[in-house]
């Protein structure tokens, strides 16, 4: 009898100092939280290695230049980032956030050449700033973002942690890269959302010097495996009476189709009006992005893009005489994980219906084919 008095007294006193060591420990776990524990910090490092297969690596003078002036144009694809032969950096990017009850903010900085080009129409030293905007959560189903944020229209983004690619397509090359203005984002059910912003010409991100604006809308559709958005903007982008407004639709849509595979889609269609008595000029394309995923390391995938441009409208291909014409993009990619580290090879085939490319002997050409290894390591 005594031995089991004395047991239930030890399991008592042992119950008691278990729940007030868990009360201490929730106290001191309130007790510690400091302002500063809603600051968060991420960002990314990356660089690569070109190689053109059939066509000069060596950096070529542009027309009606001395190549012995400096001056030297490299061989690639008319897209964004990855066009210089060799090693050669890509960027350095550093992300501060502050997540508030209501309200918060982002800082995200880029150095290096990825990041200047990101950012090419700034100057001085926002050439470092690739978003800066503060955020008011108005209530659960509200929100308002003002300042400078990438854009929302598109398959791909301007960090390389964001793409499954390393090379970046035509369409996101020539579609905005990012906006400066006022943003309300709704919540509209479990699954629906839309957006409505007011915003500076595109990617004039530190000021607005043409007084004019541009609207951009967004739907989107969000489920357990996958997600589609309809994406819209309008507006003058440019000096009132030299540029007409500029319409530009996109559809941007990704699925988990089974476990191990994903098939992304980007589709894409801008105008942009003439002041005069010409026709509208601009672009259209599409892209289809199926990506397998072989073990917990490695993912295989591709993008297949067709682009396309009339009246003239970018020269980023060659042009017939009607000032048209189209190219399509086959870039296979593999995605290998080493801890924190990405390395992605790929191969890129460009095959455009002009003359847009020169190979060895300097001779005109409507392809263009190229390696690129990049490697990624993200924080």
């Amino acid at each position: 009898m005594k031995t089991k008095t004395v047991t239930n007294f030890f399991k008592r006193v042992c119950l008691l100092a278990l729940a007030f060591i868990s009360l201490t420990a929730v106290a001191q776990d309130e007790e510690e939280k400091k302002w500063f524990d809603n600051f968060s910090i991420s960002g990314s490092v990356d660089g690569y290695y070109r190689y053109n297969i059939g066509a000069p690596n060596r950096g070529i003078a542009p027309a009606g230049e001395e190549e012995d002036n400096g001056a030297y144009e490299f061989l690639a694809p008319a897209t964004s980032f990855a066009n210089k032969s060799g090693f050669a950096l890509g960027m350095a990017n550093v992300i501060i956030g502050y997540e508030g009850e209501k309200a918060g903010f982002v800082a995200d900085l880029v150095v290096g050449p990825r990041g200047e080009d990101a950012v090419f129409l700034s100057t001085g030293s926002a050439q470092i700033v690739n978003q800066l905007y503060a955020y008011w959560n108005v209530s659960e189903k509200v929100k308002l973002t003002v300042g400078n944020f990438n854009t929302f229209l598109g398959y791909e983004v301007i960090s390389p942690t964001g793409n499954f690619n390393y090379s970046t397509s035509y369409m996101f090359s020539y579609g905005p890269f990012s906006h400066t203005g006022l943003k309300a984002d709704f919540t509209l059910n479990e699954k629906w959302s839309a957006m409505l912003a007011i915003m500076n010409p595109t990617d004039y991100t530190e000021s607005n010097p043409f007084d004019t604006y541009i609207i951009g809308a967004q739907l989107g559709y969000a489920a357990d495996n996958g997600s589609a958005y309809l994406n819209f903007r309008y507006g003058n982008e440019g000096e009132p009476g030299l540029v007409g407004p500029t319409f530009q639709v996109d559809l941007t849509t990704g699925w988990d189709v089974a476990e191990d595979f994903y098939l992304g889609v980007n589709a894409t269609y801008l105008s942009t009006e003439d002041q005069g008595d010409a026709d509208a000029s601009g672009f259209y394309g599409v892209a289809l992005y199926p990506q397998y995923k072989t073990s917990e390391k490695f993912t295989i995938g591709l993008r297949g893009e067709y682009f396309a441009e009339y009246n003239n409208a970018l020269g980023a291909i060659g042009l017939d005489t009607e000032g048209d014409g189209s190219v399509i993009a086959a870039t296979l990619t593999g995605s290998y994980d080493i801890g924190d580290l990405t390395l992605k090879p790929e191969l890129r085939l460009d095959s455009a219906s002009e003359d847009s490319f020169v190979d060895n002997d300097l001779e005109p050409t409507k392809s263009l084919s190229s390696f690129v290894l990049g490697a990624v390591y993200k924080f």
